[in-house]
């Protein structure tokens, strides 16, 4: 029997590394970071992607934040307490908190973000605290959020960009170019960026935690190719590496001089399908039995041994198998080629031609040159275009693709999976994908306190998403960390961001 194309393909598929260029060893107060792509903005109102979370966290603080089980723990807010009916969320603030320009951080400023983030125009926050109906000061240290309807997920949104607070006063300085300056509150103040090489901040000495940071200066540099990280690792050119590739695993364990830390996500991998935007297909976007066809000639499982070592979790929902809202009524599906083809001839049509924008590391061209190789079985034609991440996340902003292939890091709320990318009109769909029978069910899991009847009402928005597929979800993959054996104190979030709290390095 013929081995289908992509198991060849897969047998075929090699990593290329490059030669990393020794550097002197820097001071022991520099942390040099690699991440896997270029931050795309430093404006947490706007910014989009997962690299640019790992920035934000150590340069903006959060209204409240989550800790490595998943909880959500105080920041600047350091209790809250919801009304009766849960349609008004009172915060009390820290008192000791100032912005890097010297401002306090107080309700005054709370209530100017959450407003931003509601009201400007690049927003891709809206979507998140779209249950917001006003923001009231109580006192200078008390914030009073009320609520258009219940929306249980508020209070995990503000444990991320929608939380995170700038200073006013810069905000209304810079408008749409604050993420050329940026001005927030966390631990480490902006010091200077230069697109795709670096980005330098220096520890805020007025921060109110500041003897709990160890490093004096970060240094963040994208490097797409995994290879290129770990070289760099090697070399000495950087400390500590986020997304470490799967298959590198066990020659790190091995090496006494590097460490590992990993942790499993709690978001997804897949491919978003403009189903009405500017650059939609006329089949593929238009025609629900070819986007079902797609994912019938998908094979996870082969996607998460050949470009994983095995250590993805295949998936087809927003959440991971592992999670409590995950529908088992709904399994990852087999490669099935036979109803794959019979839906296509549903659709009317033999074949399709299909762009593919994919950004530039080497795990996600694995994954899209498996998945071009599986559904050409079928008639569907996948032609990958290579993408540098922020122009990728520019051009889908704008729906100007046929489809894409990005992830969502995802939250530990269960809405914030779905209700950004996929509501009606949100700021991060990129799938202009619109089912108002779907947004009724999301308006109503969002109002609910219960797991149980919050996953009843996800079940219905799950038989949905997998009838209408506007994202084909792939697998769900580990974030694995790796670093210099001597740094310690590093604590791995289910989020995969990268947290400095306590994080220094042994002499």
């Amino acid at each position: 029997m013929m081995k289908p194309l992509y198991v060849a393909l897969a047998a075929g598929l090699a990593l290329s590394g490059l030669a990393a260029t020794a550097a002197p060893a820097a001071a022991q107060s520099v942390l040099r970071i690699g991440l896997q792509d270029d931050p795309d903005t430093l404006d947490p109102v706007s910014n989009w992607s997962f690299v640019g979370r790992h920035v934000l966290q150590s340069l903006c603080d959060k209204i409240v934040d989550i800790d490595v089980s998943g909880q959500i723990v105080p920041m600047l807010a350091t209790s809250w307490e919801w009304n009766g009916d849960s349609t008004a969320l009172t915060l009390k603030l820290r008192r000791d908190a100032v912005f890097h320009d010297g401002t306090k951080v107080d309700a005054a400023a709370i209530k100017y973000n959450l407003d931003r983030d509601l009201t400007m125009k690049i927003s891709r926050r809206k979507a998140e605290i779209s249950a917001i109906g006003n923001v009231e000061v109580v006192d200078d240290y008390t914030v009073k959020i009320n609520l258009k309807e219940p929306s249980v997920p508020l209070l995990a949104a503000l444990s991320d960009r929608a939380g995170m607070v700038i200073s006013p006063k810069a905000g209304e300085a810079l408008g749409e170019k604050f993420t050329d300056a940026p001005v927030c509150s966390g631990p480490y103040k902006f010091v200077e960026r230069v697109t795709q090489d670096r980005i330098v901040l220096d520890k805020f000495p007025q921060y109110y935690n500041a003897d709990k940071y160890h490093f004096d200066r970060l240094i963040y540099r994208g490097m797409p190719d995994s290879n290129v990280r770990l070289l760099n690792l090697r070399s000495g050119q950087l400390d500590l590496i986020e997304r470490l590739a799967a298959t590198d695993v066990k020659a790190v364990k091995a090496d006494k001089s590097l460490a590992i830390d990993p942790v499993v996500g709690l978001g997804y991998y897949g491919i978003t399908f403009n189903i009405d935007g500017e650059g939609a297909d006329l089949d593929a976007g238009k025609k629900a039995a070819i986007r079902e066809a797609f994912s019938l000639a998908i094979d996870r499982g082969a996607i998460s041994n050949v470009v994983f070592d095995g250590q993805a979790s295949t998936g087809n929902q927003p959440f991971p198998p592992s999670s409590p809202y995950y529908d088992k009524n709904y399994p990852v599906p087999a490669r099935d080629v036979g109803a794959a083809k019979k839906k296509m001839a549903e659709a009317g049509v033999q074949s399709v031609n299909l762009d593919l924008l994919v950004p530039t590391d080497a795990e996600r061209q694995q994954v899209a040159q498996l998945v071009q190789a599986m559904v050409a079985d079928i008639g569907i034609k996948v032609s990958i275009k290579p993408t540098e991440l922020m122009t990728l996340l520019d051009i889908a902003r704008q729906g100007k693709f046929k489809s894409h292939l990005v992830g969502w890091s995802g939250r530990v709320d269960p809405d914030l999976n779905i209700t950004p990318m996929l509501a009606c009109g949100a700021s991060g769909n990129d799938a202009h994908y619109c089912n108002k029978e779907l947004d009724v069910i999301l308006t109503k899991a969002r109002a609910l306190g219960a797991t149980e009847t919050r996953k009843a009402e996800y079940s219905k928005a799950i038989s949905i998403l997998l009838k209408d597929l506007p994202i084909v979800y792939l697998y769900h993959s580990q974030w694995i960390f790796a670093h210099n054996s001597n740094i310690t104190g590093l604590k791995s979030a289910p989020d995969g961001i990268i947290r400095l709290t306590g994080v220094s390095r042994k002499n």
